[in-house]
């Protein structure tokens, strides 16, 4: 008959050590290939801004594949600036783009070196005259190696 009010159980914070921690947290944790691919997709978006050499880049990009904490990624990217997430710039142009976007790192990072091995191909062919195909063996083997990663992996969503 009568509503009484009645209050319901206080919320309190969680205890602190039942808080779950982010990878982020403690930079003596160690990281894995997506957490690498992430820093050298960044290591190439500084390089082709200009911000890095060539020769900073591929410093950085195998200290990154040889990290094993967060603190050695950390220290290749702590004198750059954080990477922009605005809209504008993050948005493709086209559906191709988007698609490029939308791969698995690895295969990002590949496409990446590929391109810059080709970019360093044409240069010494302009300066030195045509040469021999070198990227060629590369991109086949790192090439291999990554079209058999992804035939093996279960947990890749089909396309």
């Amino acid at each position: 008959m009568h509503d009484h009010f009645r209050p319901g159980p206080a919320q309190l914070p969680p205890p602190p050590h039942s808080r779950v921690q982010t990878r982020d947290a403690d930079p003596r944790v160690r990281i894995g290939d997506a957490e690498r691919d992430r820093v050298i997709d960044q290591l190439a978006d500084h390089h082709a801004a200009g911000r890095l050499t060539l020769a900073e880049f591929e410093d950085r990009m195998a200290a990154a594949q040889t990290a094993r904490t967060g603190a050695d990624l950390a220290v290749l990217t702590a004198d750059l600036p954080a990477p922009t997430a605005s809209p504008a710039s993050r948005s493709p142009a086209g559906p191709a783009a988007r698609r490029l976007l939308d791969l698995d790192p690895a295969i990002r990072t590949y496409l990446a070196v590929m391109a810059l091995l080709w970019l360093i191909w044409l240069a010494s062919a302009v300066v030195n005259g045509a040469s021999y195909p070198w990227p060629i063996w590369p991109m086949l083997g790192w090439g291999i190696g990554v079209a058999g990663k992804h035939r093996r992996d279960p947990a890749r969503p089909a396309p």
